[in-house]
């Protein structure tokens, strides 16, 4: 009888969309070919995972979509809560409860033209399973390049405008790696999809939250973790010399979590992780 049951509530799980106050199949097509996200990649997003059928971090995601729409000029259609109501309902739906919620908000429909119209914005969103993480790839770390940050100057918002994101993973993939770690001049800033943080010597070192960097979730949540646990930790910007010479290497972000980097190009990292292990068990923590 257990088998059936849990048989009978995956079979009942489906990612599902929201566009312009409805929900929709996930697989429907509902973005009108006006879209300016379509044409000129004029939004933003986020991304939230759900532990078990609960939000994590919900009311910093969303707070961090504000700050992204006051800096394009684009005003949010929902208010804070509204959001809330349309992401639990839609989880509720889906039945998934390792989830990642999708957020997107576009300047809407518009004929093409560069300066942008007046008029609400548009709201879209998906639900889907989340990337499972084995717990061998984060035993194992991952592998990483190192690469020019060729990305515009104000990183802090999260556009959906990602091609230079995209280019620098796709490198990363190509190269037989997981995640590229980006520099502008030799100095570290962020993964193409992540935080960067190293240790030497006892000492947390990540770039300061400045508009070269998107401040990460976790980023945030590891920051906070580490001074309760009496780790020193220091926002400085450092150079490519400091990240190899690490005594550990680590990313942070919604999806990975906290990974160990094992490896940057071709040097290897095959020390104890002590502060890295200790910072992936209290986030650990924060999800049971």
């Amino acid at each position: 009888m257990k088998r059936l049951i849990l048989y009978e509530e995956v079979s009942l799980m489906k990612e599902i969309g929201f566009y312009q106050d409805r929900f929709v199949d996930i697989n429907e097509k509902v973005v009108p070919i006006q879209e300016r996200g379509h044409q000129f990649g004029d939004g933003i997003y986020e991304v939230i995972r759900v532990y078990n059928g609960e939000l994590f971090t919900f009311d910093e995601h969303i707070d961090r979509l504000q700050m992204s729409a006051e800096a394009i000029d684009l005003e949010i259609p929902y208010s804070h809560e509204k959001i809330h109501s349309i992401v639990t309902e839609g989880l509720e739906l889906s039945g998934i409860k390792e989830a990642e919620v999708y957020i997107q908000i576009t300047r809407g429909i518009f004929n093409r033209q560069h300066h942008y119209p007046d008029g609400p914005a548009v709201f879209s969103m998906t639900i889907r399973h989340a990337r499972k993480i084995e717990a061998t790839a984060r035993d194992k770390g991952i592998d990483t390049v190192v690469l020019d940050d060729e990305r515009w100057l104000n990183c802090y918002i999260k556009s959906i405008n990602l091609l230079p994101n995209v280019m620098a993973k796709q490198a990363a993939v190509k190269a037989g790696c997981t995640e590229a770690i980006l520099h502008r001049d030799g100095i570290v800033t962020e993964g193409s999809s992540s935080n960067v943080f190293i240790v030497k010597k006892g000492i947390l070192y990540t770039h300061p939250a400045t508009k070269r960097i998107l401040n990460g979730i976790t980023r945030q949540k590891v920051i906070e973790l580490a001074n309760q646990q009496g780790i020193y930790v220091e926002e400085i910007q450092f150079d490519l010399h400091m990240l190899l010479e690490a005594d550990e290497v680590f990313m942070t972000s919604t999806s990975m979590e906290v990974m160990p980097v094992k490896k940057i190009d071709n040097i290897e990292f095959t020390g104890e992780r002590e502060i890295t292990n200790k910072l992936i068990s209290e986030f650990q923590k924060l999800l049971s």
